[in-house]
């Protein structure tokens, strides 16, 4: 079964190999937004963590890794 997940993968990435790195930097300009709103209590702690500016990086960096791969 993980097998055949892995393959699905694989195959779509294969056909859109630059998608990761596209939602990556959509995740980092989510960050950068997020920073420009008001403090409420889940947007101010995603604003003061940057949570979506790191995980953003990781997955861009993943689909570099990945499109040069296939």
């Amino acid at each position: 079964m993980l097998a055949k997940i892995v393959k699905t993968t694989s195959d779509f990435l294969a056909r859109a190999p630059g998608l990761l790195v596209v939602i990556g930097m959509g995740m980092i300009g989510l960050n950068f937004i997020l920073q420009l709103l008001p403090a409420w209590p889940v947007i101010g702690w995603m604003a003061r963590t940057h949570l979506w500016l790191h995980v953003g990086l990781l997955l861009s960096l993943f689909g570099l890794l990945v499109a040069r791969v296939l």
